[in-house]
């Protein structure tokens, strides 16, 4: 019971606020002395090394960068203004830009607080200003800033790919329908909700001739083109066989300093402050990483992996059963525990049950990454409500965040049953 007992202790420290890395390797050193001793770490350089040296890992901070860099580009401020025209004229036409805006970042940045910030800065006052109601704007934007979850390029993909052990490009393959369909989710539902209610996402009457329209047309695809150019080529050459998922974050990497050039965005400066964010979340990251192969260490040498995988293989309905009950623990862990945490020490308890049952690692791995999205957005410790609440106009409370966000964690959730009952819709029976 020593691995059990160290899994309260930690999941307890993390809800008091300690540093999650600092939690992990702690609580794996106290518990590792006193169950096995300090012989237990003797092998703990041997783990670190393997980690520095995975050609996999070196893809997380190329991605983060190239996000970072086309952050700083103002890419989002362009694109929510070129989408806002397009589809503005149109009831909840400018929530269905936001969404459409989210999943161009999503592809193109992968930055989830960069994406919902931008849009609360911009989209959330012009909302406001036309008369949407507050918890539809603000579920808007915190839905589609989430997307990068599950959009390829994903971190969240990558760190997956790293711990279940499958190739990182089959991993983003898998992941592009589930994502789509989600989209197409959200827009579907912003639709019926205008069609409902039509006084709470009014359309916008843009006053142009036809010569300012086409000259908005031609500004739309001018902001467009340039992202999708990047996305064709990060993700294109990995789906072609052409680049690796590492080889293709550092074109990522190169193209989003092009992208910088293009959009006269371009500095020394500029440069220097995205390299050294990359440096700080890629280290963030890591310390985490290392905390965690700490503690999944002493939990395996504690005998706690065996007990979790005596009590989920006698589950009622086998593999059913554990599927259902794995993706309820993740789903109930996100509200109190980042992504990454989960990651990194849940998702390797499981994995080895999963691949018993004889379970699909592919399909478990697009279930858990559409489960973990959802911890961006369940209260109380979801990032993205954070994020949207920092930049908000007074007007907008937390309460209008939480009210506007639950349709969106249950369009989530829906998907996740869908992928669970449905697979082959999705390409992944």
């Amino acid at each position: 019971m020593v691995g059990i007992i160290m899994f309260f202790v930690a999941l307890l420290l993390l809800l008091l606020g300690f540093p999650v890395a600092f939690t992990f390797g702690g609580v794996a050193l106290v518990f590792g002395v006193f169950a096995e001793g300090w012989d237990l770490f003797a092998f703990m350089p041997f783990r670190i090394f393997n980690i520095m040296q995975n050609v996999v890992l070196m893809a997380v901070p190329l991605f983060i960068f190239m996000g970072i860099v086309l952050q700083k580009t103002q890419l989002a401020e362009q694109l929510l203004e070129s989408m806002a025209r397009l589809f503005g004229t149109m009831r909840g036409g400018l929530a269905v830009s936001t969404i459409l805006v989210g999943a161009l970042l999503a592809a193109s940045t992968g930055v989830v607080g960069a994406s919902v910030v931008a849009m609360g800065v911009i989209s959330l006052p012009v909302m406001l200003k036309y008369g949407y109601n507050r918890s539809l704007a603000s579920g808007s934007i915190c839905g589609a800033g989430t997307l990068g979850q599950i959009i390829p390029p994903s971190i969240i993909l990558i760190i997956l790919g790293d711990v279940l052990g499958l190739p990182v490009g089959d991993l983003f393959q898998a992941a592009v329908i589930p994502g789509v369909a989600l989209v197409g989710l959200y827009v579907v539902y912003v639709l019926v909700y205008a069609y409902a209610r039509p006084e709470s996402a009014p359309a916008v009457p843009f006053e142009d001739d036809e010569a300012g329209r086409m000259r908005h047309y031609v500004s739309a695809l001018k902001a467009i083109i340039p992202p999708l150019l990047l996305i064709v080529v990060v993700l294109g050459s990995i789906f072609a066989g052409i680049a690796t998922p590492t080889e293709s974050s550092a074109l990522g990497g190169v193209g989003a300093v092009l992208l910088s050039v293009l959009y006269r965005k371009f500095s020394w400066s500029m440069l220097y402050e995205s390299a050294l964010e990359t440096v700080k979340v890629t280290a963030m990251v890591f310390a985490i990483l290392l905390g965690a192969t700490a503690f999944s260490m002493t939990f395996t040498y504690t005998g706690g992996d065996l007990l979790v995988e005596e009590f989920l293989l006698q589950l009622p309905g086998e593999k059913w059963g554990f599927l259902i009950f794995s993706m309820l623990i993740i789903l109930i862990l996100g509200f109190f525990i980042d992504f990454v945490e989960i990651s990194f020490i849940v998702v390797p308890i499981l994995a080895p049950i999963a691949e018993a049952l004889g379970i699909s690692m592919l399909w478990f791995a697009i279930l858990i990454a559409m489960n973990l999205q959802t911890s961006f957005l369940t209260p109380p410790f979801g990032f993205s409500l954070f994020y949207l609440k920092g930049v908000a106009p007074p007007q907008v409370s937390t309460l209008d965040i939480y009210r506007g966000v639950l349709p969106f964690i249950l369009m989530q959730v829906s998907i996740v049953v869908s992928i669970l009952v449905f697979p082959q819709l999705f390409g992944l029976d």
